[in-house]
């Protein structure tokens, strides 16, 4: 709905992005088993980033989505998913952040149609070194769902 909203001011854009953050689709039956609905959920997004990629290439408007490869600090992972244990082993945000200017600083005729993982986009930038996302340096991380 938002990205709906939105592409009539993004043909207007001299370099106009969607990125929504959602996984590469792996239909392994892990992820259908024991997370039906929010598999569907987040397949769901990476599947309109990459039919609006289709469809919005002739506007040059690029769709892409973005997905960590190790949880990240969140609420969700404090609250509700591993409390401090978790947290001590997830990143902070700003590698999402990182990621996603470098894909939004891409060309949108050129950057399209593409499901990122964050640590493969700071990769492909020349960035290795990802310590500084730690929550906590030199902590063993975490993969996120869906890796």
């Amino acid at each position: 709905m938002v990205s709906r909203a939105c592409i009539p001011h993004l043909k207007n854009g001299t370099n106009a992005h969607i990125l929504n953050l959602s996984p590469p689709i792996n239909m392994d039956m892990k992820w259908f088993s024991k997370h039906l609905a929010y598999t569907i959920s987040k397949y769901d997004m990476s599947m309109i980033a990459m039919g609006l990629a289709a469809e919005l290439k002739k506007y040059n408007i690029a769709s892409n989505a973005l997905w960590p490869r190790t949880t990240i600090a969140t609420a969700a992972v404090q609250n509700l998913l591993g409390g401090d244990m978790l947290m001590k082993m997830s990143r902070t945000a700003d590698i999402m952040a990182d990621a996603a200017y470098y894909i939004l600083s891409k060309p949108s005729s050129e950057c399209t149609g593409n499901t990122f993982i964050d640590e493969n986009v700071l990769a492909a930038e020349g960035i290795t070194d990802l310590e500084k996302y730690s929550l906590v340096a030199g902590a063993r991380l975490y993969n996120d769902l869906f890796i």
